[in-house]
């Protein structure tokens, strides 16, 4: 695991009760999971386990109930349109809506990194832990593109300064690119593009050159785009989308998790096996980086997100013409 994050990102926690990972593996419910655990019939790294809230990396730990080891669980890769309203996390002891609740899949997954609940935008859910912490460690500064919906056209002063750089939490931060993208009947679309991890980094940028937010979208982290999904919306990432960035994230094929660990028997009793479960279906048909979902995803009231990836920082100020720079 890579010991050093972007400021304000934490790596992702993949310690997990021996119990919950029983249960999410098949082997048996929560409860009679930990019943397993207290008839000593579950061994941790080759040591009788028999108190509950012990907890491992079921990523690396040798696991094994009854003396028969767990297979490795398989590996999810989605990513979700998170509307706004919802909070970037597992669980909230508010009783606040969570991102939780718009994914459905058997294995347990985390969210990377964090869209604040007033955002909304691409987020990526994964239980790759290697995978998800080399998304927020700034060596791999992988680019994160967002839109930005203003009522009025900023000045060609503040444009400039944002270009040039803010200073926040004692560092400049530079953006990759920042420009006007189009005007429509609701405002004025500006596109700006970090890779800093900072927290809030975008908001804080345009509150530093008073530039107003009517609504901030994350439209692409890396070499995954958003498309025309809709708020809501959630899938698996295509093979070519997954190949895509763990070659952004410099993960060769000895770093990349199996897409087909089989499911392990469940238990009930000793020495009783139960038929696996189905795997779940294949990930949809790629069509490039853009998602197959409906439409209505694009900022500001019609028309298309911007296009391209451009790492320029993008035309003069004022010009209002979107930057064809690569």
């Amino acid at each position: 695991m890579i010991a050093a994050l972007r400021r304000g990102e934490r790596p992702i926690d993949t310690q997990e009760r021996l119990q919950r990972v029983l249960a999410a593996r098949g082997i048996a419910s929560r409860r009679k999971a930990e019943d397993l655990i207290r008839e000593g019939r579950v061994q941790v790294n080759g040591e009788t386990v028999t108190q509950l809230g012990v907890k491992v990396d079921p990523r690396s730990a040798d696991i094994r109930v009854d003396g028969k080891r767990l297979r490795g669980q398989k590996m999810r890769y989605l990513m979700l349109f998170k509307p706004t309203g919802y909070i970037t996390t597992t669980s909230d002891e508010k009783g606040r809506d969570t991102v939780m609740e718009l994914v459905k899949t058997p294995e347990r997954v985390y969210p990377v990194g964090r869209l604040d609940r007033d955002t909304e935008g691409l987020l990526l859910l994964t239980n790759d832990g290697e995978l998800a912490n080399r998304v927020m460690h700034p060596r791999y500064r992988l680019e994160k593109e967002y839109t930005i919906l203003t009522p009025q056209r900023p000045s060609d002063a503040a444009i400039q300064r944002v270009r040039d750089g803010v200073v926040l939490d004692g560092k400049r931060v530079v953006p990759d690119e920042f420009r006007i993208f189009r005007e429509t009947r609701d405002g004025v679309v500006l596109t700006i593009t970090v890779h800093e991890g900072l927290n809030r980094v975008v908001r804080r940028l345009m509150e530093a050159v008073d530039i107003p937010i009517t609504r901030l979208r994350r439209v692409r982290v890396g070499p995954i785009d958003i498309g025309s999904m809709a708020p809501g919306m959630s899938r698996e990432l295509t093979p070519g989308e997954l190949g895509s960035l763990q070659q952004a994230l410099k993960l060769g094929p000895e770093d990349a998790a199996s897409l087909d660990s089989p499911a392990p028997p469940r238990i009930g009793a000793p020495r009783r096996a139960v038929e696996k479960p189905h795997a779940p279906g294949g990930a949809p048909r790629r069509g490039g980086v853009r998602s197959s979902g409906p439409g209505g995803a694009s900022p500001g009231g019609g028309g298309s997100r911007p296009p391209g990836r451009s790492t320029g920082r993008g035309p003069k100020p004022g010009s209002g013409r979107p930057s064809r720079e690569r």
